[in-house]
């Protein structure tokens, strides 16, 4: 705050992005909205609008607590007495214009964006940060271990997404993130489970994320119902290559934009560059955390330096024309001398 030159810090989150908040306050709060206040002194304070909130924002002994419903009143008594004060919000985007007013009404000047700066403190990740990450990767280990044992040929998507929610949630997950895709060459991409039943002779992919303490690890596998024929073994073959390529390049210094590439070139020399871009993929990869998919991106136009102790996923997840859209990856933390997979799922096209 003092080399920027903020005079306070607020750390803004809703309901469903909470992690600017969490990375100061660890606590799990309902929302809808919540902020964090802190001082050039380091005095923190802490702004919920829901009720519920009260209690559990109190009892974590880190901060003072204000409650008000109305959150653009809540941030005027927040910020009250920082007349011309630089105020920095980490999390200013997602936020209602209104909130934004608020703020620049109490003060009399406009706030200014700490998104990124904090951004780039979270990609880091301390050793109990780590830790946590580490656990969450155990759990998403289990998690498609269940999704493994329990699906059959005729079960529903929902049905066995709900398989894999309860059991992770019985077991210490806080939420889970999780995508689905069942088919053949049909399936361009995942998405939220569907009522389609599970034929002979699917692909079924998922993208698996459980959060823990307010970490997400995630693991993405595919998996056969039957014998793999030879368009689905061939298809997963330049998939396992792109995932070791990523991995064989992961390490402190290497920009996040070569990791990428190094993907795409797998695909490109095997004739599929036309599915590289938009249309097929969305990214090669992401930064993991408080959030289940943080920025940096991992994208051919993206440029960051990765550094040691940042926990990524570099997952080739694609459409080929061969079977259809594929996933493989693993939460992956970086070390010093390249990277060491979080995950112990065997890496391999399952089939059952």
């Amino acid at each position: 705050m003092a080399d920027r030159g903020w005079d306070l810090l607020l750390i803004y989150g809703h309901t469903w992005r909470k992690d600017f908040f969490r990375y100061l306050v660890n606590v799990n709060l309902s929302g809808p909205h919540m902020a964090a206040a802190v001082t050039a002194a380091g005095e923190v304070r802490l702004l919920v609008s829901d009720p519920w909130d009260t209690e559990a924002a109190s009892t974590s002994g880190q901060a003072a607590t204000i409650y008000e419903p109305d959150f653009a009143e809540g941030l005027k008594r927040l910020t009250a007495g920082q007349e011309r004060a630089v105020v920095a919000i980490a999390g200013m985007e997602p936020m209602q214009a209104r909130f934004v007013h608020a703020v620049c009404s109490a003060t009399g000047k406009s706030p200014v964006s700490a998104t990124l700066a904090v951004e780039e403190l979270r990609r880091v990740k301390d050793p109990d940060e780590i830790e946590t990450l580490k656990r969450a990767a155990i759990l998403s280990d289990r998690g498609y271990q269940r999704f493994a044992e329990v699906i059959e040929i005729g079960m529903a998507e929902y049905e066995l997404a709900a398989e894999v929610e309860a059991f992770l949630k019985s077991n210490g997950a806080e939420d889970n993130f999780m995508l689905i895709g069942s088919g053949g060459v049909e399936v361009t991409g995942m998405k939220p489970p569907t009522g389609r039943r599970f034929k002979p002779g699917d692909s079924v992919i998922t993208e698996l994320t459980p959060q823990l303490d307010g970490y997400w690890a995630q693991i993405c596998r595919t998996l056969v119902l039957g014998e793999p024929d030879a368009k689905q073994l061939e298809s997963f073959a330049i998939f396992a290559e792109a995932r070791q390529a990523a991995e064989d390049l992961i390490a402190p210094g290497v920009d996040i934009a070569e990791v990428a590439r190094a993907q795409n070139d797998v695909f490109r020399r095997h004739g599929f560059g036309e599915y590289t871009g938009p249309k097929y993929t969305r990214v090669r990869g992401h930064n993991l955390g408080l959030h289940p998919d943080e920025n940096p991106y991992i994208l051919e136009d993206v440029h960051c330096e990765l550094k040691e102790g940042m926990v990524v996923i570099a997952h080739p997840n694609t459409y080929l024309p061969l079977s259809g859209y594929m996933v493989f990856g693993d939460s992956l933390l970086v070390t010093a001398g390249g990277c060491t997979s979080l995950n112990t799922t065997e890496r391999k096209l399952f089939q059952k």
